[in-house]
């Protein structure tokens, strides 16, 4: 009985001890812990590239994105009506954007953001807007038929939605694109748990952790602009007898 007692003792103690190392439920939710060697653990974000990222409340960009956001929001509902009547749909821009959803529901999985990624790209010419920097809407990039890379990806992010991929699941990433020397933006869409970047400078997506030259800045969802801080959180932890 007394040694059962003592079993149970150390039991709590450790589970006790895993607690304070390892934190919360509700920490343990806002990342992953990976253990890349013996008494190691790294915390990966969630969030595309695997690096923590935390809300602004001010800035230049959050205050385009929210601004943005009002004219894709007013844009989803118009291709949402033309998409129920075509025929009575008075936006060419609205049903090209709208001819290439078609296509992609009839992917699934990688295939279809493949050819949201390939089908987009080859829609719209690659055009700078100049230090301005004038962020559209899809249907106003398509009834231009150019933009440069954030307009890519704000269509982009319209289309996947209209072809039915959660928003859960869809980014737009702000990078500084080493080999360019400037920043870029992309799409990151989450698929089996990993995410892929849907980029106007290539027809092949890669995963978030094969895009070497890209250091991520921002990340913009839904209603919110997250800045990108710093590596994977590393801590060390003691084991005893370990070497």
């Amino acid at each position: 009985m007394e040694s059962a007692a003592r079993v149970r003792a150390w039991r709590a103690v450790l589970a006790l001890c895993g607690l304070m190392l390892l934190g919360s439920a509700a920490d343990l939710r806002a990342g992953t812990l990976l253990s890349p060697g013996a008494g190691v653990l790294v915390r990966k974000s969630a969030e595309p590239f695997g690096v923590f990222a935390f809300p602004v409340s001010s800035g230049g960009l959050r205050q385009k994105w929210f601004a943005l956001k009002e004219q894709l929001d007013d844009d989803m509902v118009q291709l949402a009506l033309c998409d129920g009547d075509r025929d009575h749909c008075a936006s060419p821009a609205a049903l090209k954007l709208l001819a290439i959803v078609d296509q992609v529901r009839t992917r699934d999985g990688r295939a279809r953001l493949g050819e949201t990624n390939r089908a987009i790209n080859l829609a719209i010419r690659a055009e700078s807007d100049g230090a301005e920097d004038v962020w559209s809407s899809p249907l106003k990039t398509f009834a231009r038929g150019a933009g440069d890379c954030e307009d890519y990806a704000i269509a982009k992010l319209a289309a996947l939605r209209l072809a039915g991929v959660a928003d859960e699941d869809l980014r737009i990433v702000v990078v500084r694109d080493a080999r360019a020397g400037e920043e870029h933006a992309v799409i990151a869409a989450r698929l089996d748990g990993h995410w892929l970047m849907l980029d106007n400078r290539r027809m092949a997506m890669v995963a978030d952790d094969e895009a070497r030259s890209y250091q991520p800045l921002f990340v913009l969802y839904q209603s919110a602009v997250l800045r990108y801080v710093g590596e994977p959180v590393q801590f060390s932890m003691v084991i005893p007898g370990g070497h």
